[in-house]
């Protein structure tokens, strides 16, 4: 079957009850970036979000439930003010949920009556409190990145950024971690979901995104924030994988972009690239953006790679693809 219809076929009886529902009760639902919401705020609320303390978590659902039979449940115990099912791209849900209330006595209330609830017969659901973080740590960060830099990348691939602060990586040899809060725990999980799927290089290095762990953050309290000019060394890390070095071939039009971006003063470009098709001949479909601070709109696009040698997941290939666009559309010649 196409990937189309394939993706309709999936779950086809609940997916046309859904519809049904919300056009009898006029609920609005809205998917953005892998996650349906409704509400947030609903329809009548008047003043500011909620405070903290207010959201819980749904997890264990069986992924043909909609939001057609969880708002009503957890409507019943107090008055939503966002509820959001995380969704795959095939249209079944991910197994959890969040439920915002418009008080604590809701939220409350939903964890007394639903956690260990039987959604249906033998499926128990967990419910408990949100641990509502916002703050996501970024290892692997060029020590040449900037902070201005890295807040400017930032702001254009997500949003709610509200700080970024640079320290010297406790587990990478010359290279930077970064401490980045958002607005939200919804804003710093979406950030986190970007980042991650988009395979995000700045520099040309490799970064690996997590949420703040309490004690490297305690341990970063006890350091100096890195000044954004200066150069830092870390420490060691056992165990953290290597990548295959790029051949010089790819790495030429790589240096390229770079250079050209700095003799333009426009900045290191920042690559997100996305696997979204693999083809049984070894043929890869990526999504690829290339965002330049010093550029008002990013570039983004799909192209078509091979994997070359063993170790290699498409995504240097696809970089150097774009970066060969990207130098075609800022006039240098190849």
């Amino acid at each position: 079957l196409p990937p189309q219809t394939w993706t309709n076929s999936i779950n086809q009886a609940n997916k046309m009850a859904l519809l049904a529902w919300a056009k009898e009760t006029g609920i609005d639902l809205v998917q953005i970036n892998g996650q349906r919401r409704y509400g947030g705020p609903p329809p009548g609320w008047v003043g500011g979000p909620p405070p903290a303390g207010t959201e819980v978590f749904i997890g264990k659902l069986p992924q043909d439930v909609y939001e057609n039979a969880l708002i009503p449940l957890f409507q019943s115990v107090g008055k939503l003010y966002e509820f959001r099912l995380m969704m795959t791209f095939s249209g079944l849900n991910r197994g959890f949920a969040y439920a915002k209330y418009s008080n604590r006595r809701g939220a409350k209330e939903a964890i007394a009556a639903f956690n260990n609830f039987e959604v249906r017969e033998g499926c128990a659901i967990v419910v408990c409190k949100s641990t509502e973080k916002c703050e996501l740590s970024v290892d692997g960060l060029a020590t040449s990145v900037s902070r201005r830099e890295l807040e400017a990348v930032l702001r254009q691939v997500t949003d709610g950024v509200l700080s970024v602060t640079l320290y010297a990586s406790p587990c990478q040899k010359r290279a930077q971690l970064a401490v980045l809060k958002y607005s939200s725990h919804q804003a710093a999980a979406m950030a986190k979901k970007t980042l991650m799927e988009g395979n995000m290089r700045l520099g040309g290095v490799e970064m690996r995104v997590d949420w703040l762990n309490p004690d490297l953050k305690q341990k970063l309290q006890s350091c100096k924030e890195k000044p954004s000019s200066s150069r830092v060394q870390g420490g060691k890390c056992l165990g953290v994988p290597k990548q295959a070095p790029l051949s010089p071939v790819l790495r030429n039009v790589l240096d390229r972009l770079n250079t050209l971006c700095r003799r333009q003063y426009l900045g290191t470009p920042l690559f997100l690239t996305k696997c979204v098709q693999a083809n049984p001949n070894g043929w890869l479909r990526f999504w690829c953006r290339v965002v330049i601070p010093g550029c008002p709109v990013p570039f983004s696009g799909f192209t078509w790679v091979r994997q070359d040698g063993p170790g290699r997941s498409g995504h240097e290939e696809a970089k150097v693809a774009v970066a060969l666009q990207v130098l075609r559309m800022l006039g240098e010649s190849l």
